[in-house]
């Protein structure tokens, strides 16, 4: 491995300590430390990343990585990148699921914890403002975003993100024409590759309903099944990830009360990564009667499970996207996928900034942060470290 790779490995490993806020907040970040910064791809790559990624099951920030990765430096680059970002959070979220009943709850109402979250309302409000600039130039972009943000603001469940998505597909590929009326030529892409995604479902769902429910694999496997299953359903990241998990896991297995469940989501927010880590906490509970190794075997197949479909999805379809997107069809889908991701990063600004209210110092720093991206150079993780420092000696 060169030394550029590694350098970037480097990179990816301290962003990961600094990515707080979701996918919105994270994709404002990888314009600055990844584009702006380090220059590992362009303006244009990344938007056009963000947009296949929202088209595709599975966390959005954590595929995006992955695809600037394997731009940067190819399938061993992108698999290593990926394991960097998401372990130490799944760690930190399963370390919390096994010492849950000695860890303090009320860790949420930290001034520090809320200045923190107040930065990434700045972050995502950094990235409403970037990605409006660059990507919304014609009426139907500008109304797919502003029909996408009222929808998503006013109907808050998991079925938004894919109807809003396949209406921007949908409506872009029939009202939008492209300058140029020529197909370009592009190699078709070879389907029957997906097959082995629904085989693993199918594998693993047979497996856990043959292997005696009494065997310490039982449920482990039947966990994987079951994250697995809900990481081909879920579209639009990880906003769309909390409704499915609680219907599921609290309100029909029962693996987990309302009350744990809230709390290791509370905490989760609290700490920079993908939100995807939350299942590490989600499958350490669910195994808390086997011990603290039955725990951390629950979170791994958790994880694991949950972003599986995702990763296996991105690596299959990024290396011929250069390819696919040459197609008339996509370019047009492109620009609607583009157009309602705005819509959906103005809508997680006013969702994110609801919790804030007329909290002065909340407000002042959410400005402060936006300012500071916009018109400085000044690294976020210096911004989100003083954000802390403050937060905890005020």
């Amino acid at each position: 491995m060169g030394r550029t790779q590694l350098r970037f490995l480097k990179d990816v490993f301290i962003f990961t300590f600094m990515a707080f806020g979701g996918p919105q907040a994270h994709i404002a970040m990888m314009l600055k430390e990844f584009v702006s910064k380090k220059r590992y791809v362009t303006e244009e790559e990344l938007i056009e990343y963000n947009a296949l990624c929202l088209m595709l099951p599975g966390p959005s920030s954590t595929q995006t990585l992955v695809a600037i990765a394997y731009k940067f430096g190819g399938i061993r680059l992108a698999l290593l990148s990926f394991v960097i970002w998401i372990l130490p959070s799944a760690l930190l979220m399963s370390f919390f699921a096994i010492s849950y009943t000695w860890l303090d709850l009320d860790a949420t109402s930290n001034q520090a914890l809320v200045m923190l979250k107040a930065v990434a309302v700045g972050f995502v409000a950094y990235s409403a403002y970037v990605l409006t600039s660059k990507v919304l130039s014609s009426r139907i972009s500008y109304f797919l975003a502003a029909f996408a943000a009222v929808t998503t603001f006013l109907l808050r469940n998991a079925y938004v993100f894919p109807a809003v998505l396949a209406f921007g597909i949908i409506s872009s590929a029939l009202f939008l024409k492209l300058e140029s009326s020529e197909e370009n030529e592009y190699s078709r892409f070879n389907w029957k590759k997906l097959i082995p995604f629904f085989g693993i479902l199918l594998f693993f769902a047979i497996l856990g309903a043959i292997i005696n429910r009494t065997s310490f694999f039982s449920l482990p496997v039947r966990l994987f099944e079951n994250f697995y299953r809900n990481g081909i359903m879920i579209f639009g990241g990880g906003q769309v990830l909390v409704p499915l998990l609680y219907t599921e896991f609290v309100e029909m297995k029962q693996y987990l009360s309302a009350q744990e469940f809230l709390s290791g989501f509370a905490l989760q927010q609290a700490l920079p990564g993908p939100v995807f880590s939350f299942t590490s906490f989600v499958g350490g509970m669910a195994m808390r009667g086997e011990g603290i190794g039955g725990q951390l075997l629950g979170s791994f197949a958790a994880v694991l499970g949950i972003n599986g479909p995702g990763l296996l999805f991105i690596l299959t379809i990024f290396p011929v996207w250069e390819n696919l997107k040459k197609r008339r069809v996509i370019q047009r889908a492109m620009i609607g996928i583009n157009s309602v991701s705005v819509g959906f990063v103005i809508a997680a600004f006013l969702i994110m900034f609801q919790p804030i209210g007329f909290n002065l110092l909340g407000i002042a720093a959410m400005l402060i942060t936006f300012c500071l991206l916009t018109f400085t150079r000044i690294a976020p993780s210096l911004i989100i470290a003083a954000a802390f420092v403050i937060g905890y000696f005020i």
